[in-house]
């Protein structure tokens, strides 16, 4: 059979046959993926990396169930200076929950946070830090902390920037991340912080 286009059945199945495959192995976005970046060898090669990945048939094809990107988050996705963002919200959660531990201003290692904030806790030690997440981060199920998380986000700001901290995100990581799920791969958050108080910014 032939075609209006003069091509006969078979040739128009081959056709499209090579126009779905080259669909589906060509990178997703058709504009440029990574906007933001400024044009270097680095963002050259990302763009190269995932281009051969994703081609069908080329001999760094990875399918798309091994396809995985992993994260790190403080200072690569969100701001971490001048304390990591979990810093800021424990010293505000010190502070809110002082009224009903008014022992808490004359008891270290709270006392440190309630005086003197980000200096005070950067004093701590490591065992005086879980001292203060046990008591400012337990006693509540999964769903009330996260509404705490979120509630704190929606007024807590950057100390320098005035900003909020869901504002202090690097742009060029977020295109990074969207271009990878974009083509295909599932991509993780490695971090410090806990996953309960990540969840509302990742989600």
């Amino acid at each position: 059979m032939t075609t209006a286009m003069g091509m006969t059945s078979r040739s128009a199945s081959a056709t499209a046959a090579v126009l779905l495959t080259s669909v589906l192995s060509a990178p997703a976005f058709a504009d440029d993926p990574l906007a933001s970046w400024n044009e270097s060898p680095t963002k050259r090669a990302v763009v190269s990396f995932v281009e051969r990945v994703v081609k069908q048939g080329g001999p760094d094809f990875v399918p798309v169930a091994d396809r995985v990107a992993a994260f790190d988050n403080d200072g690569t996705l969100w701001s971490e200076q001048p304390t990591y963002v979990q810093a800021a919200f424990l010293i505000d959660r010190v502070k809110a929950l002082a009224a009903e531990h008014p022992d808490w201003k004359d008891k270290q290692p709270f006392k440190s946070v309630i005086e003197n904030g980000l200096e005070g806790t950067l004093t701590l030690s490591t065992h005086q830090v879980v001292e203060i997440v046990a008591a400012t981060h337990t006693g509540m199920d999964v769903d009330a902390f996260q509404r705490i998380v979120e509630d704190w986000l929606a007024t807590a700001e950057h100390p320098r920037f005035k900003k909020p901290y869901t504002e202090l995100v690097y742009q060029p990581m977020l295109e990074l991340l969207a271009y990878l799920r974009a083509n295909g791969f599932t991509t993780y958050i490695v971090s410090g912080g806990g996953v309960e108080f990540m969840r509302p910014w990742a989600e």
